[in-house]
């Protein structure tokens, strides 16, 4: 009997949607600004996950030079008929209007779809779809016919963001949508509906969106009808997953009294929405959600928003039903026949190294935005990558960065550099970020002396020299360097020998590399890496021998 322990995929992994091949599952993931767009992790089992696609990895695909943070991939959707995956997606380009209520201004989101034959394969470049809106998705008939789906964005004010569910035929001949623009669902009293998903089951059409907001009040909605055009009712029971049990009490804690914010929710798994199903047997259907867990003591979730499972049972009435009344830490799903692998559980604790020995990187590194092949050098040095400065860790078009994202509350990640900077313009070193404008870094930088050790950090976007003028001048030759989370408290050390550790610099508060700090709203998670920049134009150097992740 496979038990699902939640988080199936911890750290920044939102907005998930399930796939079904034969006895494959397969999850795709949002990845905003981060480069390559998309994760795809599989499964034989639904308990032991691994990550097996970078889909957008060209800039033929995928090009967020200038992107907002937060902007970039979001809400894919996969899918698969006739022997081919289909991915849809959206870049956003500006979210600029956003504000904190989620309510008013434009947005630029242009939905893409892109193809393959084998999941880790090569992706097809992208086929333009529409501007409308985002969070799309492609539901296939089972008369062949395709359907696209997206909510449709409302820039004026006192609108609720929100216009409706736009339904439109898919042709694959054409490579196009093609038809009239049926607008079919206006979302139910939740508001803020997004991330719409059609499914099919005796004769009735399922609509599954995410409503209320990807924070404390998300949710998913149901609803159902003869006809793929509606009209369409809600779910008896609306909405089918949230993690709030009184609403009345979140919105007043929201103002300001957390206790009774607290009061409002169940236990488990928080921010429960943004969903999407697959069968596991004919009555027994596998919903995998977006969800957050809080920093111990507080309302802020530095983790980012990650992917749950949850089992549903059919019922009588042709509805399904979460199997409890709220979303589970733990779930059971029945054993299922030609189950292929064996169930054997993950360690708890991750210890990851890349040691830059191989043509690739690891899968887990990921760029910002883009991948500007001359900034990244595996072949100058055995064993090290180089990297190139380019731009300022503010800029939105080509910093050289490469990290990965953080999934525990207690961990320790650690390098080893060689650099020299000519000045203080060109600087390199290991970074802890959230977003631009949330972010802390331990780096080298040039003096007219030498070279020192200090921190560089952001705190929405005030920047903080907090050594000024006694930063540590430090010798020539390789310096090894690292940052560890733990008790809600980031802090950076440097090491000579990398045996004998020295702590430097304050301590930072982990709560505020999360969503819930950034400004207007942000969606991404905290990631820890390396870079190098250089704001004089000169690209200076700087190379690293690996890098480790550990959770303690």
């Amino acid at each position: 009997m496979p038990k699902i322990i939640n988080p199936i995929l911890k750290g920044f992994n939102p907005d998930p949607s399930i796939c079904r091949v034969g006895d494959n599952f397969y999850i795709a993931n949002s990845t905003f600004e981060w480069y390559p767009g998309v994760t795809i992790h599989h499964s034989l089992d639904l308990v032991n996950w691994t990550l097996v696609a970078r889909p957008l990895n060209r800039s033929t695909q995928l090009n967020m030079a200038g992107n907002p943070s937060s902007g970039g991939v979001w809400a894919p959707c996969l899918s698969y008929s006739e022997g081919l995956f289909y991915l849809i997606y959206t870049d956003v380009k500006s979210w600029a209007g956003a504000a904190p209520d989620y309510e008013n201004g434009f947005k630029d989101t242009h939905n893409y779809l892109v193809t393959s034959k084998k999941i880790d394969g090569e992706w097809s470049d992208p086929i333009y779809m529409n501007s409308s809106g985002f969070d799309p998705s492609l539901f296939h008939d089972d008369d062949g016919r395709k359907w696209f789906v997206n909510m449709i964005w409302d820039y004026r004010p006192g609108r609720n963001s929100f216009a409706g569910v736009a339904l439109q035929e898919y042709s694959p001949q054409e490579n196009k949508l093609t038809g009239p623009v049926r607008n079919i669902f206006k979302g139910s009293d939740i508001g803020l509906t997004e991330a719409p998903h059609l499914y099919k089951r005796n004769g009735y059409y399922y609509l599954l969106t995410a409503e209320g907001g990807t924070v404390w009040e998300h949710a998913s909605t149901l609803a159902r009808s003869r006809n793929i055009e509606g009209p369409y009712e809600l779910h008896p029971r609306n909405p089918l997953l949230t993690s709030v049990k009184n609403r009345t009490l979140v919105k007043e804690g929201l103002k300001g009294n957390t206790n009774t914010l607290r009061e409002g929710l169940f236990p488990g798994p928080q921010k429960a929405g943004h969903a999407s199903m697959v069968e596991w047997k004919e009555n027994e259907w596998i919903l995998a959600h977006l969800s957050g867990r809080p920093l111990k003591g507080t309302l802020f979730s530095p983790l980012g928003r990650e992917t749950s499972l949850q089992k549903i049972i059919w019922k009588n009435d042709g509805w399904p039903y979460l199997e409890k009344d709220f979303p589970q830490s733990e779930v059971f799903f029945s054993d299922k026949e030609g189950l292929s692998t064996p169930r054997t559980y993950k360690k708890n604790k991750i210890e990851w190294r890349e040691d830059f020995d191989k043509r690739n990187w690891d899968m887990e590194l990921q760029t910002l935005r883009v991948f500007t092949e001359d900034d990244y050098d595996l072949t100058i040095k055995k064993s090290w990558l180089r990297l190139y400065g380019a731009e300022s860790p503010s800029s939105l078009f080509r910093q050289t960065l490469l990290a990965r994202r953080v999934t525990s509350f207690e961990w320790r990640a650690e390098t080893c550099i060689a650099f020299s900077p000519d000045d203080f313009q060109a600087m390199a070193g290991l970074i802890i970020r959230y977003d631009e404008s949330t972010q802390a870094y331990l780096r080298i930088a040039g003096e007219e002396n030498g070279r020192t050790l200090g921190i560089i950090s952001f705190d929405h976007n005030e920047i903080d020299l907090p050594l000024g003028e006694q930063e540590i001048r430090i010798p020539d030759g390789p310096i090894f360097l690292a940052v560890e989370m733990k008790e809600g408290k980031i802090l950076f050390y440097w090491s000579i020998e990398g045996d004998q550790w020295n702590k430097i610099g304050p301590s930072y508060e982990a709560y505020k590399f999360s969503d819930e700090y950034a400004r207007p709203l942000g969606f991404t998670g905290m990631f820890v890496g390396i870079g190098c920049h250089d704001v004089s134009g000169r690209r200076a150097p700087a190379d690293f021998d690996y890098l480790t992740y550990k959770e303690v």
